[in-house]
């Protein structure tokens, strides 16, 4: 557990400047190493891989309930085994404090 999975998402609207790259890289540092910031620096993803597709399942409804949790909501695309997992603050056309918040709880779901 780190900081960012104490906290909680703000609302946050048109007029909020987006995190610049180097906010981003720094916000980057406390999630999970196999979370990647796109080419242009407006959102992160993140691919999980699972046994069989109950499992995955259950991990997106996990998902699902920490975006209602939060009212931050991800893009998800998924298969038998693998979901691929996107935050992006659409409101600001780029990376807020809130995707790495979220990002930081998902990886929560599967710490050991």
């Amino acid at each position: 557990m780190n900081e960012l999975t104490g906290r909680h998402c703000k609302p946050c609207e048109g007029g909020t400047a987006p995190l610049d790259g180097s906010e981003a890289e720094q916000y980057m540092r406390q999630v999970h190493d196999d979370w990647t910031l796109w080419d242009d620096r407006r959102g992160i993803s993140r691919t999980f891989r699972f046994r069989n597709y109950y499992h995955t399942t259950a991990f997106i409804n996990a998902v699902a309930w920490i975006a209602h949790q939060e009212d931050h909501h991800p893009d998800i695309s998924f298969g038998y085994n693998q979901a691929q997992v996107s935050y992006s603050t659409h409101a600001i056309g780029g990376l807020s404090e809130n995707d790495f918040i979220c990002a930081a709880k998902v990886d929560a779901l599967l710490s050991e």
